[in-house]
This record gives structure tokens, C-alpha cells and sequence, in this order.
């Protein structure tokens, strides 16, 4: 109901002749058709994000960015509004003894890449400071590349003795602001970028060719074209649980030759610069995602790592 709602008042807000002319002489399902053809055209992400500022990232449902640089040994927090960012907390930083992205358990290095607060610890030794965010590290995409380790805080100084000029791969911010930190930011709306040097901003161009794939991805999905959703994958394609690209294109073949109707609503997307150390130009998609089926449901968070390459996507890790 609330979905048929909010296309009436699309039509009659929009004043739209075409759209009322197509809901008069076809109906509401083809004022959708209509509608959501729109968002797989890049044009249209362009004109909506005209006025707004993505240098780090595009968020619907994210109001904190925390970005980590490691040569600059520097912490800086954002606030996401609706057309800019905010700086709200810069302060310096201790990080890994060795330079480089993290890659095996005690490697003494700080990982480059995206990552959630997962959870905030107190009562620990003095050693951490007041107080430590726990992060998302390993994520999907880590994982997908044997990436081992655990255990990467943000954490504070210790309070009853100096310490080294390095961390064991954690990031060391001064007490009193890392209680600023916690004090001001919601942990399931806030994201950690850690880069090895400055964050390649990202473009509108690339916001919006992203945006706009993403919902031909979905449309391909819906519609059981195989060759056309696996176009949207890269060759080195990995999946959360390991499956590789051969094995994935199998799967899917098995699941579309069913030719199943589906409908497939995304929500609360989130594209996020991914910092990394191999060259590429990539990028994290967190959404909500709700499947349906005759047969099957699911209701949660997608997200996909993606890279940009001859102006498309290709999905490089899914989870």
C-alpha cells in the first residue's frame, strides 16, 4: 500500500504529462516500469547529485565518515550532510610499525580498506586508554584474499606510562579525543576509511555510473538474464563463502533457469572510495536488500566491492 502511495504521488507531483498520460492509458504498473527505468540511466544520478558533494563517498543511511591516513599519521571524523562534509575532529595518529597493507596475523601492519565499528570494549588494560572501537577487519573482501589477523582497534594512549611511536597494527588516538570521537559519532552510521597515503576522491561521473549499474544489475537479476547479471561480475569474482566466479556462474545458472518471478527492492545505499593496495579504482556498496520469491525470502544488507574499469562496474567480492 505504501509503495502504490508513493507512486501516486510521484505521478501527480512530478506533473509529469508522459507519466500521466501512462498511468491513464496503461496504469500504475507501467508508471513503475517507467520509473525505474529511470534509475538505470546515468543522466539521471548525474542531475541528482548536481549540487552534492561526494569527494568521500555517497551515503543514504551513513552520517559519519572517519578517515585514516597512515603517512599522515592522521585521523580526521566528518559529518555527512546532505550537500557537503563537515570536519568535525583531526588529530594525529599512531599506527603499524611496518608500512604496507595488513596481510597475515602480527605482520605489525595497519590494514588499508573499509571497515564498520563493530563494537566499543571498556574495562581493558591501562595500556589501551580509556576505551577501544572494535573493527570490521577481516571484511568480506579481505577474507576473499586469504587476509589474516584480527583484533585492529581504534584505541587510545596509555594512562600511567609513555608509549612506543607505533602501534601493532591498531590505530592510537589521544584520550581525550578518542572519548570526543565516541561521544559524537552513532557506531551503526559511521564508516572507517584507513588509506595508505590520500584517498582518491571520488567523482560524480563515478557515483553515478555506479548507481546507475546497480539498478540494470538488479533489473538483469530480476529478469533471469544470465549473461547479462554475470557481465556485471569480474573473472576473479569471489563470494563471503569462497565460491569463485566458474562456480558462482553454475549457481546462478542453476537458480535463473527457474525463471522465477522475483521482486528485488534496494534501500539505504552507501558507496564508499575503497582505499587499496592493488591499484585499483574500487569502491564498497552497503544496501538493504529485500528479496522475494514464491519460494524465498531475505531481508538484510548487501554488499558488494566493486571495481571501475573501461567505464563499468565489475563485481569483485559479494557478501
Amino acid at each position: 500500500m505504501k509503495k502504490t502511495l508513493l507512486l501516486m504521488l510521484l505521478v501527480f507531483n512530478c506533473l509529469s504529462a508522459d507519466l500521466v498520460d501512462i498511468y491513464r492509458s496503461q496504469g500504475l504498473e507501467a508508471v513503475k516500469e517507467k520509473l525505474e527505468n529511470e534509475l538505470k540511466k546515468k543522466e539521471y544520478w548525474q542531475s541528482y547529485l548536481a549540487n552534492k558533494n561526494v569527494d568521500y563517498g555517497y551515503y543514504e543511511s551513513r552520517e559519519f565518515v572517519i578517515l585514516a591516513q597512515k603517512d599522515k599519521k592522521e585521523l580526521t571524523l566528518y559529518k555527512v550532510d546532505k550537500n557537503k562534509y563537515s570536519i568535525l575532529l583531526k588529530d594525529s595518529v599512531i599506527v603499524g610499525e611496518i608500512d604496507g597493507d595488513k596481510q597475515e596475523e602480527g605482520d605489525l601492519k595497519t590494514p588499508t580498506g573499509v571497515y564498520d565499528l563493530t563494537q566499543k570494549l571498556t574495562k581493558l588494560d591501562q595500556f589501551y586508554g580509556p576505551l577501544a572501537l572494535v573493527t570490521s577487519y577481516p571484511n568480506t573482501f579481505d577474507k576473499t584474499r586469504n587476509k589474516k589477523g584480527h583484533g585492529i582497534w581504534i584505541h587510545g594512549m596509555p594512562l600511567n606510562e609513555d608509549r612506543e611511536s607505533f602501534t601493532k597494527g591498531c590505530i592510537a588516538l589521544d584520550n581525550f579525543r578518542l572519548e570526543e570521537l565516541d561521544n559524537t559519532i552513532d557506531y551503526d552510521k559511521s564508516v572507517l576509511l584507513i588509506s595508505e597515503d590520500s584517498v582518491n576522491k571520488a567523482s560524480k561521473e563515478e557515483i553515478s555510473l555506479i548507481l546507475s549499474s546497480i539498478f540494470k544489475w538488479r533489473d538483469a537479476w530480476k529478469k533471469s538474464d544470465i549473461e547479462e547479471y554475470l557481465g556485471f561480475y569480474s573473472d576473479s569474482f569471489k563470494r563471503d563463502d569462497g565460491m569463485n566466479f566458474e562456480k558462482f556462474r553454475d549457481y546462478k545458472e542453476r537458480i535463473f533457469s527457474r525463471k522465477e518471478d522475483k521482486t528485488i527492492e534496494f534501500t539505504n545505499i552507501n558507496i564508499i572510495p575503497y582505499p587499496n593496495s592493488l591499484d585499483k579504482i574500487m569502491f564498497k556498496v552497503v544496501m538493504d536488500e529485500d528479496y522475494k520469491t514464491n519460494n524465498y525470502t531475505f531481508v538484510g544488507k548487501k554488499e558488494l566491492y566493486i571495481e571501475l574499469k573501461d567505464d563499468k562496474i565489475k563485481i569483485l567480492a559479494e557478501g
